[in-house]
């Protein structure tokens, strides 16, 4: 008798998608294998193309030169929302996996400093993810994410680059903060987390909003609506990885090789035909990133 499946337990490979699609966001720095190794299963099912995003210094310097190496890695360089009041305040509970002392604005500046150089490399294709997430970070880091995010979007348009947005529970913060300061022409909601009208709102702004593992989870009808009214031209999928990972593996783990089972999930939702989603996603997210 077969042992089950333990959490540990990669998915195995699915079908491989006729039309080649890209993961627009996914981090391989944190998968089991080596990149090319991950690189070479999601290629092997159809999934061309990934985005890997680095959450702070040290992480975006390593997608840049991933990026370098392979030719299908574009990359995406920032501090991650909750990394930004870490520097400033200090990491105590070592969410960043490193115990530190505060650092001050000093801290902050150096790091943005670092991100602003990368930023301008050819092979960094936008500024992200960078954002607001008030789960995590308590209300004294509110400030300091905040003006962690403007300055972002500062980075993104002085380059040209595309900008990959975090938002978690700080929705009408991130779109007022958009809005005040002026969203970069290419402006990618990652993860996509918020409801139709909000959907709505992002389209009329010709924002881009990727889908990644909830969106296939029973209890999330309302993103799905979210999908159901997001134009077809401005919808991206994504992994990740090596979190958020799809039904029916959900606490398994997540990498790219998994995109076609949410692409086809995707396409149940919008009534289209894998092939027909495929190909407007490649194109969608050839434009997002400019590659």
């Amino acid at each position: 008798m077969a042992a089950k499946d333990d959490r540990t337990t990669p998915p195995p490979p699915p079908a491989p998608l006729a039309v080649p699609v890209a993961d627009s966001h996914t981090h391989l720095d944190m998968q089991s294998g080596t990149p090319a190794e991950g690189l070479a299963k999601a290629a092997a099912v159809g999934v061309s193309t990934v985005v890997q995003v680095g959450c702070d210094v040290a992480g975006s310097r390593w997608a840049a030169e991933l990026a370098e190496r392979f030719e299908q890695v574009h990359a995406a360089v920032a501090l991650h929302p909750n990394e930004a009041p870490r520097l400033v305040l200090g990491d105590p509970d070592t969410w960043s996996g490193q115990q530190r002392t505060p650092g001050g604005q000093a801290a902050l500046d150096e790091a943005l400093a670092e991100i602003d150089r990368l930023a301008a490399l050819p092979q960094v294709r936008a500024v992200g993810e960078t954002g607001l997430d008030y789960f995590r970070t308590g209300p004294e880091g509110v400030e300091i994410q905040q003006e962690s995010f403007r300055r972002h979007i500062e980075i993104a348009k002085r380059h040209g680059k595309a900008l990959v947005i975090h938002d978690r529970d700080a929705h009408q913060d991130v779109i007022e903060l958009l809005l005040a300061e002026g969203a970069p022409e290419r402006t990618v909601f990652h993860c996509y987390s918020g409801d139709a009208e909000m959907a709505k709102v992002c389209a009329e702004h010709g924002w881009y909003l990727s889908f990644a593992g909830p969106v296939t989870f029973k209890a999330n009808q309302p993103l799905r609506d979210a999908l159901a009214v997001t134009p077809l031209d401005r919808i991206l999928v994504e992994t990740d990885a090596p979190f958020l990972t799809p039904h029916p593996y959900r606490g398994r783990p997540n990498a790219p090789y998994l995109i076609p089972v949410t692409v086809r999930s995707m396409a149940d939702t919008l009534g289209l035909g894998e092939d027909e989603l495929c190909t407007a996603i490649a194109a969608n997210t050839a434009r997002a990133f400019d590659y």
